[in-house]
């Protein structure tokens, strides 16, 4: 009967081993997923800010011509 025991013993131990990869594994791929957006949200604001840069210069430019007229 002992034996039993520690036979199932050292399974429970192996399977909340192996658990416990996988979880940290998953935490992991989240992370990256996490990351990457946060990137792509990055450069979208970034060409947000460009174009409305552009716009900007543009503006200026149209009032200076109407400025010198």
């Amino acid at each position: 009967m002992k034996k039993l025991l520690v036979i199932l013993a050292i399974g429970a131990f192996a399977a909340c081993n192996n658990a416990a990869e996988s979880t940290e594994a998953a935490a992991e791929k989240a992370t990256e997923e996490v990351k990457a957006a946060g990137e792509a949200v990055k450069e979208e604001v970034k060409a947000a800010g460009d174009s409305l840069k552009a716009a900007g210069d543009s503006l200026k430019a149209a009032a200076d011509s109407v400025v010198n007229k």
